[in-house]
């Protein structure tokens, strides 16, 4: 067990009083039988009103709303939780999913629904070739397949740090031959899914007090990866930028279809074209 204490920071600043509009801040980190949230504390900068919701997988989403103007926005997060993962976790994956290809039952099928859906378009069946291409044969074991998608990944792209919004589709990200965290995690994702297997993507922190990890700059940062749904095991966590499999390290905030579903923080302003000055994001994972 690992007690461990984040702090995540964001400032934006403009030139000049804006308007704020209503800002979607998901930073409460997601309970589980490995995850034990102690604490957590959000406070926002002008203060406004927070109202806390669950979204339909559910996250927990705070909505903070604001009155007047103003030229500075810090929201800040500190979280103090236990975290209970293993290792080297051991997946107990139900009898009739230990080989590829299985099929989910319907009430799983019916379930996983749009997880279980490409949500990039792929109309020359380039990704699903290049997914295809880790099926060994026409049976395989399935943690194994898996696995090496996974590790596929990392060899097929290179870690690079973006500071740009947004996230590459899994082509661009093919053909770039690099990516951040969350452009792997996306392509893992929509590999997955084009092999058939119900998957999602989930943004949270990592814990790295060696600094050894992909992407590490401090000894904790913001991070995106997968999860796969194989009966029997549930949802199993896959770290395509680290070629890690368990949640050793890694704590979730938020899971969905998406990526742009999981983003931190996000609002708007109202105010002149210029008036946006900068954004500062500060995270710290101590143990």
């Amino acid at each position: 067990m690992t007690e461990l204490r984040i702090h995540h920071r964001t400032t934006y600043r403009y030139h000049r009083a804006v308007e704020l509009g209503p800002h979607r801040l998901m930073l409460r980190p997601r309970e589980s039988p490995e995850l034990r949230l102690i604490s957590h504390m959000l406070t926002v900068t002008p203060g406004g009103m927070v109202n806390w919701a669950q979204d339909v997988f559910g996250n927990a989403v705070a909505t903070a709303s604001f009155q007047g103007m103003t030229d500075v926005l810090v929201v800040d997060s500190t979280s103090v939780l236990q975290l209970h993962a293993a290792a080297w976790p051991i997946f107990s994956i139900a009898a009739s999913a230990i080989s590829y290809p299985f099929r989910y039952s319907d009430e799983e099928w019916t379930d996983l629904g749009a997880l279980a859906a490409p949500q990039h378009p792929d109309t020359a069946g380039r990704l699903r070739s290049w997914a295809f291409g880790f099926v060994r044969g026409d049976v395989t074991d399935t943690l194994s397949l898996l696995k090496d998608v996974n590790s596929g990944v990392a060899d097929w792209i290179s870690y690079q740090s973006r500071e740009e919004e947004g996230t590459q589709s899994p082509i661009h990200t093919l053909d770039r031959g690099w990516g951040s965290c969350r452009d792997l995690a996306v392509l893992f994702v929509e590999a997955v899914r084009c092999l058939g297997f119900g998957a999602r993507i989930v943004s949270g922190y990592f814990h790295d007090p060696d600094q050894s990890w992909a992407g590490a700059g401090s000894p904790g940062s913001t991070h995106a990866w997968a999860e796969v749904y194989v009966p029997g095991a549930g949802w199993i966590t896959f770290d395509p930028t680290n070629r890690r499999v368990g949640g050793f390290n890694l704590i979730p905030v938020a899971v969905a279809r998406d990526i742009r579903q999981v983003i931190p923080v996000a609002g708007s302003f109202v105010g002149m074209n210029d008036a946006f000055a900068g954004m500062q994001v500060e995270v710290s994972v101590t143990g």
